[in-house]
């Protein structure tokens, strides 16, 4: 039996762009699947008073976005109206923390890194869309700056099931512990 998977004072659950413009195209889990295993560790870490990040990608007017040259065209964004607010199943509380990126991973150029760190935050719990793109840059980052890092494996998916695949069998395993939303529901029980 392994020690406490993690503790609410030390932990940040980190919510990876579930905002009003998801898609329809994802494996293996679809976007509903997602929402509601996300939402449901977001309920459980503001009862616990535990730390939650909630990330987005917003532009005023887009001048602020990367623009590099690609061989692959980005998927379409379903840019509607509200298109960068948080899906009304999880919503934002006072509690909340909001962090708008503008770019893949959920480090750079925002305050991320500080507010986790001015509250002693030493592990990270990820879930989102997608998991090949801004869960996988976010994870990358938080291991680079030294966080642990808990995978939601049920709770992310992918814009292909091979994206999926690749960074939860090959990447994830080698900068952190992949779990289910069951079992990350579990140890947060244990400390209630």
């Amino acid at each position: 039996m392994e020690e406490l998977l993690y503790s609410f004072p030390r932990t940040a659950l980190i919510v990876i762009d579930l905002q009003q413009w998801l898609g329809s195209h994802y494996a293996p889990h679809s976007a509903e699947q997602v929402v509601t295993r996300a939402a449901a560790m977001v309920q459980a870490f503001r009862e616990a008073g535990a730390f939650v990040g909630l990330v987005r990608v917003s532009s005023k007017d887009f001048k602020d976005m990367p623009r590099p040259l690609l061989d692959q065209a980005p998927p379409a964004l379903n840019l509607i109206p509200g298109w960068d607010e948080i899906v009304p199943e999880i919503g934002v509380t006072d509690s909340d923390h909001l962090i708008t990126k503008r770019q893949w991973g959920a480090f750079y150029g925002t305050d991320l890194d500080l507010q986790l760190r001015r509250r002693g935050i030493t592990t990270l719990i990820l879930c989102g869309i997608a998991s090949g793109i801004g869960v996988d840059t976010t994870a990358r980052e938080a291991f680079a700056h030294g966080y642990q890092v808990i995978f939601a494996t049920d709770a992310m998916t992918g814009f292909s099931q091979e994206e999926h695949d690749h960074v939860v069998h090959t990447i994830f395993p080698r900068i952190g512990r992949l779990r289910s939303t069951e079992e990350i529901l579990a140890c947060g029980a244990l400390q209630i």
